[in-house]
């Protein structure tokens, strides 16, 4: 199992980053990406320990550790610079906070996090054609998401992302051991949208390409 968002105490998750991952590897993940929320703030300061702490997992633990971030809640006019400096600053995944139909993110986010070249834009909510032919054509993946509230899109993001050949990715959004991926939820999640198996094991197979292209 692959889970490319997840959220430790360094945001508003309950978890030591170590904790997490050690979590995550008995519930058998092969790889997990740490992506607090960031902004202006703390982005800085919250790479810099993800990228710690992930140094040193990898190297005791078998699992690949991936330190990101996952912009939250910022003006649309900044959404370049903010993903150009986590990368600059060793951000392996940079995720953008889409416009959940459960928080009041800023109108334009889908878009202007597409553009700006997010890796992955999470719980994009009531994302319109025209973004989700964006992301296929940028190459961003839409999030299917396990998350409590924000997986109310699930259903409208698949119908739009399948229509437009934009690529899917399932993730947990965890904040607490409660939310870490096991294999009943993969199937509950992606079986409530589809029953093709072909189609599910894509969206699964698209975290392993995410990972492969960061391990390089």
């Amino acid at each position: 199992m692959i889970d490319l968002h997840t959220h430790t105490l360094l945001s508003d998750g309950c978890l030591l980053p170590a904790e997490l991952v050690r979590r995550a590897v008995v519930a058998g993940y092969k790889a997990i990406a740490l992506t607090d929320h960031v902004d202006h703030s703390n982005i800085d300061a919250t790479i810099e320990a993800l990228a710690r702490v992930s140094e040193v997992l990898n190297r005791y633990w078998d699992i690949f550790v991936i330190p990101g971030v996952e912009i939250t809640h910022v003006p649309v006019e900044v959404y370049p610079e903010m993903v150009k400096h986590a990368r600059a600053r060793g951000a392996g995944i940079v995720i953008g906070h889409g416009e959940s139909p459960v928080e009041p993110v800023v109108p334009g986010t889908n878009e202007a996090a597409i553009r700006a070249g997010v890796d992955i834009l999470a719980h994009p909510g009531d994302i319109t054609r025209k973004e989700a032919a964006l992301a296929a054509e940028e190459t961003v993946y839409l999030e299917i998401t396990t998350r409590e509230g924000h997986c109310r899109g699930n259903a409208h993001v698949f119908d739009i992302a399948s229509e437009a050949g934009a690529p899917m990715v399932l993730n947990t959004d965890s904040h607490s051991p409660a939310d870490l991926m096991s294999h009943e939820l993969i199937d509950r999640t992606l079986g409530s949208l589809t029953q093709n198996s072909d189609i599910k094991e894509a969206i699964l197979r698209n975290s392993e390409t995410i990972v492969f292209r960061v391990r390089k």
